[in-house]
C-alpha cells in the first residue's frame, strides 16, 4: 500500500475507531436469560449430585439443575450448602487502557469472586441486586483469565437470612441473573441520575470517573427513532470532576404514562474539545409524580388510582431466572386485566421487567427485599437501597420505593433513598402508615376507625385479597373497588398474588410443586393459565364501565358509560357490536351479525352515552355483545346483554306434544310413560326416583330436595289433565312451604315447577339432584360461562353457548381451566352428555344458577375461608348461591356482595319458585 493510500484509509479509520471507542464495552460470561446460558464449571457442596465437579448452566438457580436442596421460607437450610462455579474467558488486547468491571446482576446469596486466584473485593451480601468489581489489577489481556465464584446458599449474615430466606417464598441458590464484563475508556462516565418532568424539565447527575483531559459533558434528548428532540445542552469539566449537573427545560414532552407511555432517548456524552471520549444512552420518560397529603396520588397533574398487583421473578423450570420473553408476556398479562400497576415483591425484579413496564406503561413499585421482622442491618441495608436505586432510577415506571414489608422496615435506612433518588419518589413500608401513605394489608371491606376509609391519609392496601386456589382475587373486589371508587382519599391497591408459584421438583418426577398451599396464591397458574378471576378483574378494572340496563322491546340502542381512564379520550377507543343466536345446543356459525360503534366524546373521568345502531332485526337474536378497545387495539371487555327471555329461550325448545301420558301404580310407585320416556317417583317421599328411556337407564334421581330447611313428606296426589298430560303434585310439611309438581307430557318431556319459602341467612337456596359424576362426559351449557361463578365473584362471563368437557381440576393444583364442576348463572339450559346418554334441562325462569357437581377440596386445604359451600346432590337448580373467602379473611369480611343470601321481606313471607323441563328423550 502507498504511504499516500495508507493515510487516506487512516484518515477515515480513526473517527470510526474514535466512534467505537466512545461506548461501553460489554462482554457476557454469562447467558443472558433461562433459556440463553453457557456452562460453567460447577461442583454443589450438599444435597444432590455434590461433592463433584460438572457443568452447570448460568444463569440459573442450581437446585432447577438438579444440585442441592429445594427449600421454602423458613425451612431449615443446610448452612454447608453453597456453589463453587470456575470459568475460563479471554478479554480483547484493546480492554489493557480500559476501566474493567465485572457485573453480576444477582447471585444468592453471599459471593465470594476470585479472577487469576486473588480476591476481586469483599463478599457480597443481598441476592437480587447488582453489584460489580473493578478488575483491571487482576485481569490479563493478553490469555485466559480463570473466574472462580462461590456462592453461600445462606447467608453468614443473619439479617440477610431473615430478609431474603426466611420467607414466603421459594429460597435457592446460584448464580441467578446474567454475568458480563464492562469496559470503559479511562476517562468516564460511571452512571447517571435523571428527573424528566412533566413540565419538559429535565435534570442529570453524572458521575464521573479519572476525568483529566475532557473538557465538556454534552446531553441530546432524542425520539426512539433517533431524531433530536429540543436543542443539546451542556456543562464544562474542570480535572478530577467526580459527578456534574446538566439541566435544560424541553418545550411539550410527550408525556409518560401508563396510558401514553411515551418515552426519549438521552445521550449524555464526555467530551474532550470535540473529540468524544465516552458515551452512554438512558432511556427516560417526562412524568411528574407526586404525593398530596391528604389527597391523593397525582401523575401529570391527575388523581390515579392503582389498580395493581404483587408480582416476582418467577418460571416453574427456572426459579428466579427468567428472561425477557416472560417479562414481556406478565407485563401484557397485566395489562390485559386492565391493571396500571404492579409491586416488586418483595425484591427488585430483572432489569428487563422494568424495561417492559417502561414500554408498555405499567406503575411499579420497586422494593427492597423483606419479608417480616427482622430487616437487613443497617450496613448492608445501606449498600442494598443504593446499589438497588443506581440500577433503576432512571426508569419512569418506577413511581415509589418500598423499603421492606410487613414489618420488616430498618427505619435508619428511610434517609439514603433520596441520597441517591434525584428524583425524591414516595418511600413506602408496605403495611403501615407512612409519610401520609397508608397501606394496611389485608383489611376488611367496612375496615377503619379514624384510618383508610374513615380516615385523613391517602390509603392504598399494597396487599387485598389474598388469593388461595378459586378464593380471594376477583372474589370481594367489586365492592372493594366500588367503595375505593367512591372514596376520594383512596388510590386503589395491589391484589396478592399474579401467579402460583409452583416449582417443577427435578427430584420428583417433575411435579409441580406449590409446597401445600403456601405458593398457590395465583391470578394465574404456574406457567400462566387463566384463573376464573383473570377475568372478572379485567371487566371490573376495565376503564370503560357500563351502569346496569336490561335490553327490552322498548331499547333505544343508548348505553350510560363512565370513561375510568386518567389521561384517554374514549373517541381514541374502538367499539363494536354482535348480534348472536343460539339456535339450540350444537355450535352454529354464520348466523352472526357484528357492526362498528361510533366512539364517544367522553373525556377522562367523567360519563356519558354509547349510543348502539343496530338493524332493524336485531330482537330476533338471543344475545347482544359489546366490545370496547383500547387506543393500540386491545380489548378492554367484551360485555354481554340477554335479548331472548330464559322463557322465550325454552318456549322454543320445548316440544309439549299431543297424545295421552301412560300411568300405572303401585303402593310405593307411580310411573309414567311417554314417547320412549319412563320416570319413575315415589309414593312415600313425593321424590323422582327412576328415569329410563328407549337406551336404558338414566341415572337422575332423588329429587327435587330442598337444600336447606326441613321438608317432611305430607301428601302425593296425581291426575290427567284435559290436554292428555300428567300431573303429579309433591307436598311437604315445613316452615319452607315446599311443594313440587310434576307435568309429564306427551313428547316425553317432563316440567317441573316448584316453590318454597326460604330460611334467613341461607348460603345456597334451591333444589337439588343426584347423579353420579363417573358418568358425567361434558355439558353444553347456555348461560353465563365458560368460567363458574360465586356470589361475590358474578363478573367476568358471558352469555353463549359453552361446550364445557368434563374435567376434575382443582384451582391451584392442577390448572386444568376453565373448571367443570361448580356454580353457573343465569342458566337458561344445558344439554349434559353421560355414559348413558346425554339428557337436556332447561329453566324458563330468570336468574337461576346451575350447580353442576361438587369440586374436588384441595389437597392442602388449611383454612377453608377459600373453599365455597357445595350442596351435597350431583346438579342444582338455585335461586342463591354462597359467596368465598380468601386465604386470610373470611367471607363475611369483604362485603355485601359476599353475605349470605337474604330473603327475608314480608313478614317472612317471601316465597321463591322457578320451573324446569327436562327432555330424557
Amino acid at each position: 500500500m502507498s504511504k499516500f493510500k495508507y493515510h487516506f484509509v487512516l484518515l477515515f479509520l480513526i473517527p470510526a475507531l474514535n466512534l467505537m471507542a466512545q461506548n461501553t464495552e460489554i462482554k457476557y460470561l454469562s447467558g443472558k436469560d433461562n433459556v440463553n446460558t453457557v456452562d460453567w464449571e460447577f461442583q454443589c457442596t450438599a444435597g444432590r449430585n455434590s461433592g463433584r465437579w460438572t457443568k452447570i448452566a448460568v444463569p440459573s438457580n442450581w437446585e432447577m439443575q438438579g444440585f442441592g436442596n429445594y427449600t421454602y421460607g423458613s425451612e431449615k437450610e443446610d448452612i454447608n450448602e453453597a456453589g463453587l462455579y470456575k470459568h475460563t474467558f479471554k478479554v480483547p488486547p484493546t480492554w489493557k487502557n480500559k476501566a474493567v468491571y465485572l457485573v453480576f446482576d444477582g447471585s444468592m446469596t453471599d459471593t465470594e469472586v476470585k479472577i487469576n486466584g486473588r480476591s476481586a473485593g469483599p463478599v457480597h451480601q443481598g441476592a437480587f441486586y447488582q453489584f460489580k468489581y473493578h478488575i483491571n489489577a487482576l485481569l490479563k489481556t493478553d490469555g485466559e483469565n480463570i473466574l472462580e465464584v462461590k456462592v453461600n446458599k445462606v447467608s453468614a449474615n443473619q439479617t440477610v437470612n431473615e430478609a431474603e430466606r426466611s420467607a414466603d417464598f421459594w429460597v435457592f441458590g446460584g448464580i441467578f441473573r446474567p454475568v458480563f464484563l464492562e469496559a470503559f475508556p479511562t476517562e468516564h462516565l460511571e452512571r447517571t441520575a435523571v428527573d424528566a418532568k412533566a413540565d419538559g424539565s429535565l435534570k442529570i447527575n453524572a458521575f464521573l470517573a479519572k476525568v483529566k483531559s475532557a473538557t465538556t459533558l454534552l446531553a441530546q434528548v432524542k425520539t426512539l427513532n433517533g431524531k433530536p428532540f429540543g436543542k443539546p445542552f451542556s456543562i464544562n469539566l474542570k480535572p478530577g470532576t467526580t459527578s456534574a449537573q446538566l439541566n435544560t427545560k424541553l418545550i411539550n414532552p410527550a408525556l409518560w404514562s401508563t396510558e401514553f407511555p411515551n418515552l426519549y432517548k438521552i445521550d449524555i456524552t464526555l467530551k474532550r474539545g470535540n473529540v468524544k471520549l465516552h458515551n452512554i444512552t438512558e432511556t427516560i420518560g417526562f412524568r411528574t409524580v407526586e404525593l398530596r397529603q391528604h389527597d391523593g396520588f397525582y401523575v401529570n397533574g391527575q388523581k390515579i388510582k392503582f389498580k395493581g398487583v404483587n408480582h416476582g421473578s418467577f418460571w416453574p423450570t427456572s426459579g428466579r431466572t427468567t428472561s425477557r420473553r416472560i417479562s414481556v408476556l406478565d407485563a401484557a398479562l397485566i395489562k390485559e386485566m386492565n391493571m396500571n400497576a404492579v409491586r416488586m415483591s418483595h425484591y427488585p425484579p430483572d432489569k428487563h421487567f422494568l424495561e417492559v413496564c417502561d414500554s408498555i406503561g405499567l406503575f411499579v413499585i420497586d422494593e427492597l427485599t423483606g419479608w417480616q421482622y427482622p430487616p437487613y442491618d443497617t450496613m448492608v441495608g445501606r449498600k442494598l437501597v443504593k446499589e438497588m436505586i443506581i440500577r433503576d432510577v432512571n426508569h419512569p415506571s418506577i413511581i415509589m420505593w418500598a423499603n421492606g414489608n410487613e414489618g420488616g422496615f430498618n427505619f435508619d435506612l428511610l434517609p439514603d433513598y433520596p441520597k441517591h433518588d434525584i428524583q425524591a419518589r414516595p418511600v413506602i413500608q408496605p403495611w403501615m402508615n407512612i409519610n401520609g401513605m397508608n397501606t394496611k394489608h389485608y383489611i376488611p371491606w367496612n375496615y377503619g376507625n379514624r384510618t383508610f376509609f374513615q380516615g385523613n391519609d391517602v390509603f392504598f392496601p399494597t396487599e387485598f385479597l389474598h388469593g388461595l386456589y378459586d378464593g380471594g382475587h376477583g372474589a370481594g373486589l367489586d365492592d372493594f373497588w366500588n367503595l375505593m371508587q367512591s372514596n376520594p382519599l383512596s388510590a386503589g391497591g395491589f391484589l396478592w398474588d399474579f401467579c402460583d408459584q409452583g416449582v417443577m421438583r427435578t427430584d420428583k418426577d417433575g411435579r409441580l410443586d406449590t409446597k401445600g398451599n403456601a405458593a398457590a396464591d395465583g391470578i394465574l397458574g404456574p406457567y400462566r393459565e387463566k384463573e376464573a378471576s383473570f377475568f372478572t378483574i379485567k371487566e371490573i378494572w376495565s376503564p370503560v364501565y357500563f351502569h346496569p340496563k336490561f335490553i327490552t322491546k322498548l331499547f333505544d340502542g343508548k348505553f350510560d358509560i363512565e370513561n375510568r381512564y386518567n389521561f384517554t379520550n374514549l373517541n381514541k377507543c374502538s367499539f363494536s357490536w354482535k348480534l348472536k343466536k343460539i339456535t339450540g345446543f350444537d355450535q352454529s356459525v354464520g348466523n352472526d351479525l357484528t357492526g362498528k360503534i361510533i366512539s364517544p366524546d367522553i373525556k377522562p373521568q367523567t360519563g356519558g352515552n354509547l349510543n348502539v345502531t343496530l338493524p332493524a332485526n336485531w330482537a330476533k337474536y338471543d344475545v347482544l355483545y359489546i366490545t370496547a378497545r383500547d387506543l393500540y387495539g386491545k380489548e378492554l371487555y367484551t360485555w354481554s346483554w340477554p335479548i331472548t327471555s330464559p322463557e322465550q329461550f325454552a318456549n322454543r325448545m320445548v316440544d309439549k306434544g299431543v297424545g295421552e301420558v301412560g300411568a300405572t301404580e303401585n303402593e310405593e310407585t307411580l310411573k309414567l310413560s311417554s314417547s320412549g320416556v319412563e320416570v319413575q317417583f315415589s309414593k312415600q317421599t313425593g321424590l323422582l326416583v327412576g328415569v329410563k328411556n328407549k337406551k336404558g337407564t338414566i341415572s337422575f334421581t332423588n329429587g327435587p330436595v330442598l337444600i336447606n330447611g326441613e321438608a317432611n313428606f305430607k301428601s302425593f296426589k296425581h291426575f290427567r289433565d284435559s290436554l292428555g298430560r300428567y300431573i303429579v303434585v309433591a307436598n311437604y310439611e315445613s316452615k319452607q312451604n315446599f311443594r313440587a309438581t310434576w307435568t309429564m307430557m306427551p313428547s316425553g318431556w317432563l316440567e317441573l315447577k316448584y316453590q318454597y319459602r326460604a330460611n334467613i341467612g341461607e348460603e345456597i337456596l334451591g333444589i337439588s339432584f343426584k347423579y353420579p359424576e363417573e358418568k358425567v362426559d361434558r355439558m353444553h351449557l347456555v348461560g353465563n360461562g365458560p368460567y363458574r361463578v360465586y356470589k361475590n365473584r358474578l363478573k367476568g362471563v358471558t352469555l353463549n353457548l359453552w361446550d364445557k368437557k368434563y374435567n376434575n381440576a382443582v384451582t391451584g393444583e392442577t390448572w386444568e381451566y376453565p373448571e367443570f364442576k361448580g356454580y353457573y348463572s343465569n342458566f337458561y339450559g344445558a344439554r349434559i352428555a353421560t355414559t348413558e346418554g346425554r339428557f337436556v334441562v332447561l329453566s324458563p325462569s330468570d336468574n337461576l344458577f346451575l350447580h353442576m357437581l361438587n369440586p374436588l377440596t384441595p389437597k392442602s386445604l388449611g383454612k377453608a375461608n377459600s373453599i365455597a359451600m357445595y350442596p351435597a346432590n350431583g346438579i342444582s337448580f338455585l335461586h342463591g348461591i354462597p359467596a368465598i373467602g380468601t386465604k386470610s379473611q373470611k367471607k363475611e369480611d369483604l362485603g355485601p356482595q359476599s353475605q349470605p343470601n337474604l330473603t327475608f321481606a314480608n313478614g317472612g313471607l317471601d316465597t321463591q319458585s322457578a320451573v324446569l323441563y327436562f327432555d330424557f328423550r
